[in-house]
């Protein structure tokens, strides 16, 4: 199995504005793993908050070669842990060996992933569409622009209740929020009883990742349901979100690719919570990847590929918020840039 390096710089449509700020453009590595003819592919992204950045995931992953470029005679699950072993400390270069594994080792038996794990998509769950901060004229005339069954709103201003009161004059679609850890604890209980009059399904990561006591208040008086983002990112943190939650969303890279997050989705549904993959801003190879867990979900973020201006894979695509498999099997991602 030999080890291909792509790193791209992806543009966005619109600058993205969240409560940490605004980008431009997403730095991208691309993982290819190749054997007898075929190539698996797997992402992972330069993340500010994470503190990861392209040319140090690039540097590692050239640096350990030699253990990346086995035989592919190891199930995925086998794979993983042995790229564990070597890359414990870089959750985002897992996640993309793993997805590019799966993605080799399905193409090769050609099957296509979900079929490996014995699922079957559903015709149900659909995807969000993120709107981010900006003007209130800006977030309408974005959400007139792509219309959708579901839209993530991302809020923390000091107009937040005002921004979705005027989206609503626009559309019935599904409503989510996500503050992205801006708000505090009274903000939310009070923030939460508008947002329900004016028919939000959730609020994502209100408080801060690290403020437990608050997060078990919410969820005790919050009239909206809570989900955790920053506050669940590796598999330890499922049974902690149990008590402060009332659902987790995983993101690939930041737990290391998809199988842990398949056993976080085995857990969160052990212990009742409401089960969330979402992505972030990338192209058609990680989204390709989140789609085959889509089974497994209650809710799905994944419309981090149609926010850029051009994307350099190929692979599932969203039809009015429904998942449309590619014909491909593994993944079904294709890289079409080299």
């Amino acid at each position: 199995m030999r080890l291909k390096i792509h790193t791209f710089n992806l543009e966005l449509k619109n600058p993205f504005t969240i409560s940490r700020g605004t980008r431009t453009h997403i730095p991208s590595l691309i993982v290819e793993l190749i054997f007898n003819g075929k190539s698996g592919f797997g992402e992972a992204t330069a993340n500010p908050y994470y503190g990861t950045k392209i040319e140090t995931l690039a540097l590692e992953l050239e640096s350990k070669r030699e253990y990346v470029e086995i035989k592919p005679n190891l199930i995925p699950e086998k794979f993983w842990r042995e790229m564990y072993s070597h890359f414990k400390d870089n959750m985002f270069l897992l996640c993309a060996l793993d997805e590019a594994y799966y993605d080799l080792y399905t193409k090769l038996k050609e099957i296509k992933l979900y079929q490996y794990w014995n699922l079957k998509p559903s015709a149900i769950i659909n995807s969000n569409y993120t709107i981010g901060i900006d003007t209130i004229p800006n977030m309408v005339a974005k959400m007139k622009a792509f219309e959708n069954p579901i839209y993530k709103i991302k809020l923390g201003t000091e107009n937040d209740v005002d921004i979705v009161k005027e989206l609503r004059q626009h559309s019935d679609a599904i409503f989510r929020i996500d503050a992205n850890s801006a708000w505090s604890v009274s903000e939310t209980l009070r923030n939460a009883i508008e947002l329900q009059k004016l028919g939000v399904e959730f609020i994502e990561q209100p408080l801060p990742s690290d403020d437990w006591v608050g997060a078990k208040k919410v969820f005790e008086k919050s009239v909206l349901p809570v989900i955790a983002d920053e506050s669940c990112i590796v598999e330890e943190d499922v049974e902690k979100c149990a008590a402060a939650f009332n659902g987790i969303n995983i993101k690939l890279m930041k737990c290391g690719g998809l199988t842990p997050a398949k056993r976080m989705l085995d857990k969160a549904n052990q212990l009742g919570l409401k089960k969330m993959v979402g992505c972030m801003i990338e192209s058609s190879v990680g989204i390709s990847a989140i789609a085959h867990l889509t089974p497994l979900l209650d809710y799905v973020d994944m419309d981090g590929a149609i926010l850029l201006n051009k994307d350099i894979a190929s692979g599932i695509t969203l039809e009015n918020g429904a998942i449309v498999f590619s014909e491909e099997f593994g993944t079904g991602a294709q890289l079409r840039v080299s």
